[in-house]
């Protein structure tokens, strides 16, 4: 059984599910993803494995309540179980091979990039970090973070918190001064693609993490194919995550806007609005 452990709210739609997860936690690594099926006849939505304690058998995952999966999801109590958890899936993260790593991160991208400066952290090259958010209230993470980073830069739209401006700002200022040998960013395809736009001119490698196009998580329905160096990959097999100097962001979120209407329709009709 996949029993909900632990459930709090930390920002608006923003919810961390402490989930029972026997067999997944033992081989669960940063970067990582699993599926989770809702209710029995419910469909297969992909998570980012936020954290995997070990110890005590669970994994954490931060979803964003954004259509009928995750409304269904965010009805479940402290003591409930999704019908299914499957994984661990997709590649692990490797930054072996660097040792002064910049980690950035856009709203709901913070559950990618935990995992990754909670892991730098235990290997000795803490990360510096950069988190943006439109305001304070849909900050996550930030003392977690904090802890186990080398610095943290927090970057809102408004300037309710940290600095005002957003994160591509502060990487400018960052690269000026600091000799990074990797980039790490994960959020909305336009910030990626902006911090890429960045690095790109200094040669600075990049990872992207791609998982947020991800559909069914195993490659069948194809939704999340991605032109990489002018070749098709599949971020959930083939990634999730890809070299951002390499990556066709003007085709990939032209095809995020393909079914806007319809997504934005279906979404009043969950929250009991009608279709204009």
């Amino acid at each position: 059984m996949n029993r909900i452990l632990r459930k709090r709210t930390l920002a608006p739609n923003v919810t961390e599910y402490v989930i029972e997860a026997n067999d997944i936690v033992r081989y669960a690594k940063a970067g990582q993803f699993v599926i989770v099926r809702v209710t029995e006849d419910g469909e297969r939505v992909p998570f980012t494995i936020c954290h995997s304690d070990k110890k005590n058998k669970t994994i954490t995952l931060l979803v964003q309540t954004v259509g009928y999966s995750t409304s269904v999801m965010e009805t479940l109590s402290e003591g409930d179980c999704v019908a299914d958890l499957v994984g661990p899936l997709g590649n692990p993260t490797d930054l072996s091979a660097y040792k002064n790593i910049l980690l950035i991160c856009g709203g709901i991208g913070v559950a990618v990039i935990y995992p990754q400066a909670e892991q730098l952290f235990l290997q000795n090259k803490k990360s510096d970090v950069i988190i943006g958010a439109r305001s304070e209230n849909l900050l996550v993470y930030k003392s977690e973070l904090a802890a186990c980073s080398k610095n943290l830069y927090i970057m809102t739209n408004d300037g309710s918190v940290g600095e005002k401006g957003f994160v591509t700002d502060k990487l400018k200022e960052l690269i000026e001064k600091e000799s990074y040998d990797c980039v790490f960013a994960v959020g909305p395809l336009p910030m990626m693609k902006a911090v890429c736009e960045i690095t790109k001119e200094i040669n600075l490698p990049t990872i992207v993490s791609m998982n947020s196009i991800m559909v069914d998580g195993t490659g069948m329905c194809g939704c999340c194919r991605v032109t990489v160096g002018g070749e098709t990959k599949y971020a959930c097999v083939d990634g999730p995550e890809f070299d951002g100097l390499k990556v066709d962001f003007d085709e990939a979120i032209n095809r995020s806007t393909y079914y806007r209407e319809i997504e934005e329709n279906h979404r009043c009709r969950l929250r009991g609005k009608k279709d204009d």
